[in-house]
């Protein structure tokens, strides 16, 4: 039985009956003109970043990879050269200062060519494994947007309690002020039509990206879905950067961008 992690990648061998045509809303990619950008933010992941881009590398779909770095100052810039010269990295950017996570994927998204793009974090906690389920329902047609969501049951890593807490409340807070039902709005997995995740006003410079994209696509009536991901959360010792300050911080950024247009 074909599973859904496989199903975008494998020809349709039967005509589309005529109730399949005339579904409300549907607006199918041919698999033949599709093309993913991958927006791949980066700062200080010298470690990560080619086992990443080899996971990248693995799903078999058209792509274009795009890394901004965002200043490092680990030696991460002279390991993403080496890597562009190899052929891994479609285009490279860079900043000269360090101005935050949503910066780099401002930049990374203005640079975007793809019919999809797609944010992946530069370490380790999302696979691009999971990229085919958050890519089925935008091909079939159904969806202007699919949130990966870790917490609808995916294989995760056990970590921390006050995290998952956080995220909820962050979530519930969000989803009371644009009248959505998401389970988890600080995902880093967003996929989205190019066309409309190029046309959307993005302004935050670090965090604050995720709330801000999510009300954007609130806003514009977005048809968004969520599917399931696995996640391998860092530990702080691991290189996780978000912390507390940024989750009060989000509290600013929910309120600002749902009541602003």
């Amino acid at each position: 039985m074909t599973t859904p992690h496989h199903r975008i990648f494998e020809p349709v061998t039967e005509p589309r009956t005529e109730p399949m045509q005339r579904l409300r809303g549907r607006t199918p990619l041919s698999l033949d003109q599709l093309r993913l950008s991958v927006l791949i933010p980066v700062y200080n992941e010298r470690q990560t970043i080619q086992l990443i881009l080899d996971q990248v590398h693995s799903v078999q779909v058209p792509k274009e990879v795009i890394c901004v770095d965002d200043a490092s100052t680990d030696g991460t810039w002279d390991v993403l050269t080496r890597l562009q010269e190899a052929g891994r990295i479609d285009q490279l950017l860079r900043h000269p200062q360090n101005r935050g996570k949503g910066a780099a994927i401002r930049t990374a998204l203005a640079a975007s060519t793809g019919n999809v793009v797609i944010v992946q974090d530069a370490d380790l906690e999302y696979d691009p494994a999971d990229w085919p389920a958050m890519l089925d329902p935008i091909v079939s047609g159904v969806a202007d947007a699919v949130f990966g969501s870790r917490f609808l049951g995916g294989p995760h890593r056990v970590l921390y309690f006050w995290h998952s807490v956080g995220n909820a409340l962050l979530t519930t807070f969000s989803n009371m002020l644009n009248n959505m039902n998401l389970t988890d709005m600080e995902t880093c997995y967003k996929a989205v039509r190019g066309d409309l995740a190029r046309s959307l006003t993005l302004t935050s410079d670090r965090f604050g990206f995720e709330p801000e994209i999510t009300a954007r696509l609130a806003q514009c009536r977005a048809r968004i879905f969520e599917v399931p991901i696995s996640y391998a959360g860092r530990t702080y010792a691991e290189g996780k950067k978000i912390g507390w300050r940024d989750g009060a911080a989000a509290i600013g950024h929910i309120l600002r961008y749902n009541l602003s247009r």
